[in-house]
């Protein structure tokens, strides 16, 4: 998993529309997941690590997950949790 989404996101789904791979869920069109979902989330199946949405994010919610703050670690788990439960990442 190269990139994590933390607890600032806005879902303001800017990441999301920038992602080269689509790799961040929810989509903005799928209404009912985006105001289900409390935040986004990075399919680490289907990032490619180009580092677009870290650069893009205006809240600073994206980090790599070398650079993950002890304080947000338990993040990079949320995020493989929300791709289980919704089927789109299994390990």
């Amino acid at each position: 998993m190269p990139y994590v989404i933390t607890d600032a996101c806005r879902k303001d789904f800017v990441c999301a529309a920038e992602c080269a791979s689509a790799a961040i869920a929810p989509v903005e069109t799928d209404e009912q997941a985006a105001v289900a979902a409390s935040q986004l989330f990075i399919n680490p199946h289907e990032c490619i690590d180009c580092g677009m949405c870290l650069f893009i994010c205006p809240q600073g919610a994206i980090f790599s997950i070398e650079d993950l703050p002890a304080d947000k670690a338990h993040f990079a788990a949320e995020n493989k949790v929300h791709f289980k439960k919704n089927n789109a990442y299994i390990n």
